[in-house]
């Protein structure tokens, strides 16, 4: 055999192990998070809650005709929803647009999420993340080839930010808005202060309204990883094109947006694909 055969199937075989070793990390992965979503959703419980028009009662008024143009009254009150995505995300401006994919579990009574996403960082290369909510903890993790790990964020600041998060997409699940841990203050005709307070985190954001009851936008201070350090800086959310879903109308696509002194910078388009309400985990 000659030499250059002999360096062939040299390259081959490591290429067969790294695609083997991926597979494996990549199955190990998704097992993973299918037992972190299981366990999320055991917990959940359908009380089968009707929400009435006197539920709304004592919320600003926008807020209220926001939840009335998504269709609560008469309906349940939403403990689960799953949904998913298409996504393209960047993590530094000067990058180009990633493409990805999203699944993402929601419960309501004990607010928690876990967001799972693979994304297509180039051709053969791709990364696999998990950002997860849960008891008011929040933990982001990313691993390359789900493999090498990235990122694996914890601590005060991930809370802030995952709880943040969580009360921003409670807009696809707009019965969590009537929740204990969420309280509410008018600003003016077009937009309230909702705060969060859980697992002894608490954070407020603004939702703006337009004329026709609907989010447009979201807008909190929100912890954000910076160059290896955390800090404080306005995050904003965009919403629009609005659909209704097993009788619920939320907005389908949006715009996150870090709003830095150095300009804005967009890191992260969404398409809601598909949504449901107060299902069981099945796989």
């Amino acid at each position: 055999m000659s030499k250059i055969m002999l360096a062939l199937l040299v390259v081959l075989v490591i290429v067969a192990l790294l695609i083997a070793v991926s597979l494996i990390a990549d199955f190990l992965f998704n097992q993973n998070t299918k037992k972190e979503v299981k366990d999320l959703f055991s917990d959940a419980e359908n009380k089968d809650d009707i929400i009435q028009e006197k539920d709304l009662a004592g919320l600003p008024v926008c807020v209220q005709k926001w939840l009335e143009n998504s269709q609560v009254i008469g309906k349940e009150k939403i403990s689960t929803a799953r949904l998913k995505q298409r996504a393209e995300l960047r993590l530094k401006a000067d990058q180009r647009w990633m493409p990805a994919d999203v699944e993402q579990y929601f419960t309501t009574e004990r607010p928690g999420f876990i967001w799972k996403v693979k994304v297509k960082a180039a051709p053969l290369v791709y990364f696999a993340g998990r950002d997860k909510y849960v008891e008011g903890s929040g933990h982001m993790l990313i691993k390359l080839y789900s493999l090498i790990t990235i990122a694996d964020g914890k601590g005060k600041e991930i809370n802030q930010g995952t709880l943040l998060r969580y009360l921003a997409e409670s807009v696809w699940f707009p019965t969590a808005a009537l929740s204990s841990y969420i309280s509410w203050e008018e600003i003016n005709a077009s937009s309230a202060k909702a705060t969060m307070s859980y697992g002894g985190t608490s954070a407020s954001g603004v939702f703006t309204f337009n004329e026709n009851g609907e989010v447009v936008n979201f807008a909190a201070e929100r912890y954000g990883d910076f160059d290896g350090k955390y800090r404080l800086e306005t995050w904003l959310v965009q919403m629009k094109d609005y659909k209704e879903f097993e009788g619920y109308r939320i907005p389908t696509k949006g715009e996150v947006i870090w709003k830095l002194q150095s300009g804005n910078f967009s890191w992260y388009h969404f398409e809601i694909t598909d949504i449901e309400y107060n299902k069981p985990v099945v796989y």
